[in-house]
């Protein structure tokens, strides 16, 4: 079906040279989500509540 498909490179040319912004380091751990203090925030779906209606705006 993908006969005709090019194969995915697998290795970089022996010409490419790395950027010198380019790093090894691996990426940063996401830091955790706190809670909303307030049970009912109406950015926490999106939607604001009015006498008990979600209402989108």
């Amino acid at each position: 079906m993908f006969a005709s498909m090019t194969q995915r490179a697998t290795t970089r040319p022996e010409t490419f040279v790395k950027p010198a912004h380019w790093s090894n380091a691996p990426a940063p751990r996401p830091e955790p989500v706190a809670p909303p203090a307030d049970p009912l925030d109406p950015t926490r779906f999106g939607d604001w509540e009015r006498k008990g209606v979600a209402v989108d705006f």
